[in-house]
């Protein structure tokens, strides 16, 4: 594994956001490493509105995170 997440601190609130989204990917990444696979389940999951409310509720988890390590940007 290589060091991709030096630190949870960004700039501003968007580049918190996105460093959420990453983290989502990563973590999807993580648990199924291939790209094949991934590719494959795709088409079962990006048009069911319950796999994409999931997807977004691990985003804000981690957003949450995020913000927290960032002092909520204040």
């Amino acid at each position: 594994m290589s060091d991709w997440l030096p630190s949870l601190q960004t700039a501003t609130p968007q580049e918190g956001f996105e460093l959420a989204i990453l983290l989502a990917r990563k973590g999807v990444g993580y648990t199924q490493p291939s790209e094949d696979v991934r590719k494959k389940l795709r088409p079962v999951y990006e048009e069911n509105a319950d796999s994409l409310t999931l997807a977004s509720q691990v985003i804000a988890t981690h957003f949450q995170t995020v913000a927290a390590a960032n002092n909520y940007w204040k």
